[in-house]
C-alpha cells in the first residue's frame, strides 16, 4: 500500500499534475490497490482534515490581505518603509525588504507577499535603475518572511499537528528569526548593490514630510499590533483574530483611507476565495495522504528506526534540515507540515528538542521551498507578475538564498532565538 501511494505520487507530480491531485489520487489508488477499505474513506478523512475551528482563520486572513492591498494600505506601507532607507546606497532594495516585513505582520502569506507589494517594488526598483531579475529575486526572497512574522497560516497549521505547541506560542517565536531573516537579506542587498553599484536617485525626504508618512501610516501598522497585542492579552484568539483584522482592514479602507470602495469588495472576495480554496484543498488532500501512512504505521516505524540509532539532539536537527530542504525542492511547505510534522514532531521531542524551538526550525526550512527550483512557488508567481523568465530570476538567487541558510543555521545551533520570546511573554 505504500510503495503504490509513493509511487503513485511521483508520477503523477513528474507528469505535472497539481500537488493537492496528485495527494488525493495517490492516497485513493492506495486504498483502492492495497487495502480493503472503501473509498469513501478518502473522501472522508479529506472532509475531516478540514473540519477544524482553528483553519477558519485561514481565509480571514487572506482576506485581510487582499482588503489591504485593495485599500491601498500597501502603497501606504511603501512609502513609510522607503522614507527612511530610500536614499541609501541600495536603498530600494532595503525599502523591499522592510515594506515585506511589515506586510508579513498582515498577510501570513508568502504568495500575498509576492503578488502584492513585493510586484510594487520591483517596479519602483526597475525605475531605481536596478536590473529587473535582481529586484524580482530579492522580491521572492523577502516574501519569504511573510509565513514566519505573525500571523501565520503555516503556524496555525502546525498548531493543529502537534498538541505540544499553540498557535500563540508560534506566532511570538516567529518574530525574532523574521527580523533575522530581514537583516540578513539588507546584508545581502548591501554587498550586491557595492558591487554592482546601485545608487539610489530618492532624494531624502525632509523631517516634516517623514512625520507626514508615519502618521497617515499607523492605522495600517496597527493592525499587526492590534492582532499580536489582542491574542497576547488573551482577548481573542488566532481564528478570532483573523475576523478582527478583516473588520479592521475594511474600515481602514472604506473609512480612514477612503480608498476602499463597496464595488471594488466582490472582486476582492472573489481573489480571496480562489486562494483560500488553493490552500484548504491542499490540505484536505494531505490529510488523506497523511492518514494511509498512519495506518500503514509509517511514522511509528521511522520513529523507532531513527530512535534505535541514538542520534544526539543537534545531529538529528541537521539531519532533518538536509531532509526538510530536499523535500522543498518538490513539495509546498503546506503539504510538508500535514505529513512530515506528524512523523518528525514526535521524535524531537523523545530527544528532548523543545517543541517550539524544533517548530521554528521547520516552518523556516519548508518555507525556503518556495524559493528552490524545480517548485519554488514565489519564483513563478514572482516571473509570472514582472513579465521575467524563472531563469534569469534563478541567477540572482545565491546571495538571498545564502542568507537564508545562515539564518537556519542560527536557528538550528541557537535554540533561545526562537524559545526566549514566548517564554517572557508567558507562552
Amino acid at each position: 500500500m505504500t510503495a503504490i501511494l509513493f509511487g503513485a505520487f511521483f508520477v503523477l507530480l513528474v507528469i505535472g499534475v497539481p500537488v493537492a491531485f496528485a495527494m488525493a489520487i495517490s492516497a485513493a489508488l492506495a486504498v483502492y490497490f492495497g487495502s480493503s477499505y472503501p473509498l469513501i474513506v478518502v473522501v472522508k478523512e479529506m472532509f475531516s482534515g478540514l473540519d477544524s475551528f482553528p483553519l477558519m482563520a485561514v481565509p480571514f486572513f487572506v482576506l485581510a490581505a487582499e482588503l489591504m492591498t485593495g485599500g491601498a494600505m500597501t502603497h501606504i506601507l511603501l512609502r513609510f518603509a522607503s522614507q527612511f532607507v530610500g536614499h541609501l546606497r541600495g536603498g530600494l532594495g532595503y525599502a523591499n525588504v522592510l515594506s515585506s516585513t511589515m506586510f508579513a505582520g498582515i498577510s501570513g502569506s508568502a504568495l500575498a507577499d509576492a503578488a502584492g507589494p513585493g510586484a510594487m517594488m520591483v517596479r519602483m526598483m526597475e525605475k531605481g535603475g536596478y536590473d529587473r531579475p535582481y529586484a524580482a529575486a530579492l522580491t521572492a526572497s523577502s516574501a519569504v518572511i511573510g509565513p514566519i512574522i505573525p500571523p501565520s497560516i503555516i503556524m496555525i497549521l502546525y498548531a493543529m499537528q502537534v498538541d505540544r505547541v499553540s498557535v500563540g506560542a508560534l506566532f511570538m517565536a516567529g518574530i525574532v528569526p523574521g527580523l533575522m531573516m530581514a537583516a540578513m537579506l539588507c546584508a545581502a542587498n548591501w554587498y550586491v548593490c557595492r558591487q554592482r553599484g546601485y545608487r539610489s536617485a530618492e532624494p531624502r525626504p525632509s523631517p516634516g514630510e517623514m512625520m507626514r508618512t508615519t502618521l497617515h501610516a499607523i492605522p495600517a501598522l496597527m493592525l499587526i499590533v492590534i492582532i499580536i497585542g489582542g491574542i497576547r492579552a488573551g482577548i481573542f484568539t488566532p481564528t478570532e483574530a483573523s475576523v478582527v483584522a478583516v473588520f479592521y482592514a475594511l474600515v481602514c479602507g472604506m473609512f480612514v483611507y477612503r480608498s476602499l470602495k463597496l464595488r471594488d469588495l466582490p472582486e476582492i472576495v472573489y481573489r480571496a476565495a480562489l486562494v483560500s480554496v488553493a490552500v484548504l484543498l491542499i490540505l484536505a488532500a494531505a490529510r488523506a495522504f497523511a492518514w494511509v501512512l498512519i495506518i500503514q504505521s509509517v511514522p511509528q516505524t521511522l520513529a523507532a528506526t531513527i530512535g534505535g540509532w541514538e542520534l544526539s539532539p543537534i545531529v538529528f536537527l541537521l539531519a532533518v534540515n538536509l531532509l526538510l530542504l530536499v523535500f522543498g525542492l518538490f513539495m509546498d511547505p503546506l503539504p510538508g507540515v500535514m505529513v512530515l510534522v506528524p512523523i518528525l514532531a514526535p521524535i524531537a521531542h523523545s530527544l528532548g528538542i523543545d517543541p517550539v524551538h524544533f517548530a521554528i526550525v521547520v516552518i523556516v526550512n519548508l518555507t525556503l521551498g518556495l524559493i528552490t527550483p524545480p517548485v519554488g512557488s514565489l519564483l513563478f508567481v514572482v516571473s509570472s507578475t514582472v513579465k521575467i523568465r524563472v531563469t534569469d530570476l534563478v541567477r540572482e538567487m545565491p546571495p538571498f538564498f545564502i542568507a537564508h541558510l545562515v539564518v537556519l543555521a542560527l536557528l538550528t545551533f541557537v535554540p533561545a532565538l526562537s524559545t526566549w520570546l514566548p517564554r517572557v511573554s508567558g507562552f
